[in-house]
């Protein structure tokens, strides 16, 4: 018997890559969700137009539907902007919550993306018993969402991340898209040194997810990348597997950068539980980069 697997915020980076590992298997049928009026798909997978914030909206999918799993991969991941607009965040990232549980049928397993800008970044890297303790305003809307779930009578699983990166079609901005985007233009960029954490290939925090599906777990995740470094460092990383000029990129504090919301700086997420209870190897930040200059070269080909 097959599962009924809805995926909200299908046309973001999480979104796409979930929504193409879950359409290789027929045991799973699928239904895409975002507030885009067209799925980056085309009309190649199941899709509907729905704003989790908008309780009628999700109501109606989920009731139309009938989900066995829930993969909500929708928030609102924009720190400061978070912070400067708040309402919006609230909505984005709680009120959405609310409403997928309000409208979830009894039996529905919830799979829920959380962060590490849920803990303060005195003294990391954390593991799942680690006590939150957001900063930023984002932080505090990821904590809050979290804390719906706990507090629901149903199953659910909490898989916390952090710096994930990929490509996709046309998906937003991340970290590793900036720093490649500006490298190729010869741009001078500027990047933190005191800011430390697991960049996370988006693709493995996909499979990470089926793997929940599969063996049906339950409880709090922390998967991320298996390596802990400063945001400069990846950076330079990312220069020497896609051959840019190094000397691009100079260090810089965070308390220089003057941003709106503050962020944990001794940061990082540790991942073995996940690895050894999913059967999971998350990839080191070679091994990740490498994937994606893959990833853009077969891109490449389809765009000449």
């Amino acid at each position: 018997m097959s599962k009924n697997i809805l995926i909200t915020g299908s046309n973001g980076l999480l979104g796409q890559k979930l929504a193409f590992l879950f359409s290789q298997s027929d045991y799973y049928k699928i239904l895409l969700a975002s507030k885009q009026p067209k799925s980056v798909f085309g009309k190649s997978l199941p899709y509907q137009t729905v704003d989790t914030g908008v309780k009628q909206e999700i109501t109606r999918c989920i009731r139309e539907f009938a989900p066995d799993v829930i993969i909500n991969a929708a928030a609102m991941t924009d720190v400061d902007g978070c912070e400067e607009h708040r309402e919006k965040a609230y909505t984005a990232n709680v009120t959405s919550v609310e409403n997928i549980v309000t409208a979830a049928k009894a039996g529905t397993h919830i799979i829920h993306f959380s962060t590490d800008y849920i803990f303060d970044g005195k003294n990391g890297p954390y593991d799942e018993s680690a006590i939150p303790n957001p900063l930023s305003y984002y932080g505090k809307t990821k904590l809050a969402s979290e804390n719906i779930l706990r507090g629901s009578n149903f199953d659910y699983s909490i898989l916390r991340t952090m710096v994930l990166y990929g490509t996709g079609m046309n998906v937003k901005t991340n970290f590793a898209l900036w720093v490649i985007r500006s490298l190729e233009e010869n741009k001078t960029i500027r990047l933190v040194n005191d800011q430390l954490g697991n960049p996370t290939l988006a693709d493995d925090l996909a499979y990470a997810t089926l793997r929940v599906v599969e063996i049906e777990r339950s409880g709090i995740y922390h998967i991320a990348g298996r390596e802990i470094v400063s945001r400069f460092d990846f950076a330079r990383a990312i220069a020497e597997v896609f051959a840019f000029d190094e000397s691009l990129i100079s260090p810089i504090a965070t308390a220089e950068l003057k941003q709106k919301a503050p962020r944990p700086l001794n940061s990082g997420l540790l991942t073995l539980k996940a690895e050894s209870e999913l059967d999971i190897k998350m990839s080191g930040v070679k091994k990740g980069l490498t994937t994606l200059y893959h990833q853009f070269e077969f891109e490449k080909k389809f765009d000449t």
